[in-house]
């Protein structure tokens, strides 16, 4: 087959890019056949997947989550949130703050989360305890320490679990 008879098409779909290169006949075919099947296929893939941008995640936890210049922090105003909800809310501002290149990791030690946020190491053990056996945080060893961070369901779990502000 020459280049004179090949055409070649590009079919970008969401985050997915395909390209269909040959005889006219077989691309027509070939494309009409992904946009059919493969389209629905990809819609339903959609429905079920989990993923969050950093976008995504200002746009939940701008009310309680500030960037400054001593670095992520969260903020409440009535004292009123769980010691869980608070550990959740500072590990998604260090995770925001590492995406943006604010931060060098989006993980936290222990030591880090109590200076961060004043809570006492015997709560935060606990919280984290029952956070990691939901697997809304997981551990990672840092140098001599173990490090903690919000995973993607420990996202979809804390922004489902603040209060809603009016």
């Amino acid at each position: 087959m020459s280049d004179e008879n090949t055409v070649s098409v590009t079919v970008s779909y969401k985050d997915v890019k395909v390209v269909f290169k040959g005889e006219p006949s077989q691309v027509l075919s070939s494309t009409t056949s992904f946009l059919s099947k493969e389209i629905p296929s990809l819609d339903l893939a959609y429905k079920i997947s989990l993923n969050y941008s950093v976008s995504e995640m200002i746009e939940f936890f701008s009310d309680n989550v500030l960037l400054t210049p001593e670095g992520p922090r969260v903020w409440y105003n009535d004292g009123g949130l769980s010691d869980k909800l608070v550990i959740g809310l500072q590990l998604v501002a260090s995770k925001i703050a590492s995406i943006l290149g604010k931060a060098p990791s989006p993980n936290l030690s222990l030591q880090e989360i109590e200076s961060l946020t004043s809570l006492k190491p015997k709560s935060i053990s606990s919280r984290i305890s029952e956070m990691s056996k939901l697997g809304y945080i997981e551990k990672e060893q840092r140098n001599h320490t173990i490090a903690y961070g919000l995973t993607t369901i420990g996202v979809k779990w804390l922004s489902g679990s603040l209060p809603k502000h009016s």
